[in-house]
């Protein structure tokens, strides 16, 4: 009886811990159903079993963490030629490669078709059973023939460019079949969800990737050929989070709670920029009355999608990171690394402990588009439906605490970003204007920025842009 191992899930990740399972034992599973929910250090992840057959023995219990290539389920009667594939890396749908030796210099596109399909099942030397899995990264490591040409790392997977022969409707090379043995080619749990959710059959799919692999270019591709859209979350944004779990207390009242998954990726990342940054900090009051009269006005009409705060704040600062790009940018090494695209991160609080999602390529949304987009993000975080790609790539992250009730913070920058901007909560206190004292919604912003990367001319005057747009949005349009 063939046993289905707890697969690599990307991004250098070699453990997960089990949260729930969706079946037990006695269970008839087929391919790609989804037998379990695991918990990385990005994100939650649902794993399908690629075989079919009954569900014989759970290896593991919820609260158990799990090495990558240790058993999950053993299934009987199952058909191990339908269900062995390649290698794969679950969060992006491209297939897993093997870690690269320290010093070794690779082009993105050098992956060994021999490095492709190791791991994709291996034979039980004692019991002639088959185990269906990707092993851990030293069995890659050891796989690996000697002069193979390797990859620096999981996630430059999925940077090698489209081929020129790759078919409009779907995004598949013509000599390339998108199947084999009757079962469609390899492709993640995530590429499979974005199209079912847009209404496609995945099997007409045919896929770019090596031996067929079908990715997400190519169900983006397959959606745009149908002319629809991927579908989205409501465009307004709860900002109230999810109750928090508290443990069991045991002997003399006092709870152990196990720092890992989300939680130590989190605390992590959090202590590094300590560590690291030499960080400093400005703020500023803002009135805000003019912002939320707009905001009302643009979501008096009942026909289109809400507008949130969120994303008039994010709007702005993207105009703020247009004349000051220095804050735009990620510290890799000694280098300070700048560019147009604004992959803007948000703190979201979870049931699962605080995350950043990160919305992609902000900088030509519209209004509109950035308050669906920022919608979508939230409700996958809330949901631990988001992949360790739409956790990480950020170049600039909002916190907008004010939802808790407090009115500042002196945030911690995301690292290797190098600046993070706060929102306090929105409240009605007296103010001067025109030399009369009057009511008026009060907010303040802080921005935490790496003192390596700009000093305070430039964050003052970041700060500055964006409160003179809550202020006055007219100001906002001038610079559109």
């Amino acid at each position: 009886m063939p046993a289905f191992l707890l697969p690599d899930l990307g991004e250098g990740l070699t453990e997960a811990e089990i949260v729930t399972w969706r079946v037990k034992a006695g269970d008839v599973v087929t391919v790609d159903q989804t037998v379990v929910e695991v918990e990385t250090a990005k994100a939650v992840v649902e794993v399908p079993v690629p075989f079919a057959g009954r569900v014989t023995a759970l290896h593991g219990e919820p609260g158990d963490v799990l090495a990558v290539g240790a058993p999950l389920i053993t299934v009987a009667g199952a058909d191990t030629e339908r269900g062995t594939s390649p290698a794969q890396d679950i969060g992006t749908g491209h297939p897993a490669t093997p870690f690269a030796e320290p010093g070794v210099a690779t082009p993105d596109s050098a992956v060994s078709h021999e490095a492709v399909s190791h791991g994709a099942g291996t034979r039980d030397g004692e019991s002639g059973n088959v185990l269906i899995g990707y092993g851990t990264s030293a069995d890659r490591r050891r796989r690996r023939a000697p002069g193979s040409p390797v990859m620096s790392s999981p996630a430059t997977a999925g940077r090698t460019a489209a081929r020129p022969d790759t078919a409009s409707t779907g995004g598949a090379s013509a000599g390339q079949p998108s199947r084999s043995g009757g079962r469609v080619a390899v492709v993640s749990p995530l590429v499979r969800r974005l199209a079912r959710e847009a209404g496609l059959d995945i099997t007409a799919i045919r896929g770019s990737g090596r031996d067929g692999l079908i990715t997400r270019h190519d169900v983006g591709l397959a959606i745009k050929a149908r002319g629809g859209e991927a579908p989205s979350a409501a465009p307004e944004i709860s900002p109230e989070p999810g109750p928090a779990s508290v443990p069991e207390a045991g002997p003399a009242g006092i709870a152990r709670i196990p720092i890992r998954g989300v939680r130590k990726a989190a605390a992590d990342k959090l202590s590094r920029s300590r560590r690291e940054i030499p960080e400093a900090t400005v703020w500023v009051d803002v009135d805000a009355t003019e912002l939320i009269r707009l905001r009302a006005a643009l979501n008096a009409d009942g026909s289109a999608p809400k507008i949130s705060l969120l994303a008039m704040f994010s709007r702005y600062t993207i105009l703020g990171l247009r004349r000051y790009p220095e804050l735009n940018a990620r510290i890799e090494g000694d280098e300070i690394v700048m560019g147009p695209a604004v992959h803007l991160g948000f703190a979201a609080q979870t049931d699962r402990g605080l995350m950043v999602p990160v919305v992609p390529d902000t900088q030509g949304c519209t209004l509109e588009q950035l308050s669906m987009r920022l919608a979508e993000r939230t409700q996958q975080a809330r949901d631990g439906k988001l992949g360790p790609g739409e956790l990480t790539g950020g170049t600039f992250t909002i916190n907008n605490y004010g939802v808790f009730g407090v009115d500042g913070s002196a945030a911690i920058i995301n690292h290797p970003e190098v600046a993070i901007l706060g929102i306090g909560r929105i409240i009605e206190r007296p103010w001067v204007v025109d030399g009369q004292i009057a009511a008026r919604h009060m907010t303040q912003l802080t921005l935490a920025f790496d003192h390596r990367v700009c000093d305070g001319g430039t964050a003052g005057g970041f700060l500055r842009f964006v409160a003179d747009c809550v202020e006055s949005p007219a100001h906002a349009v001038r610079n559109m």
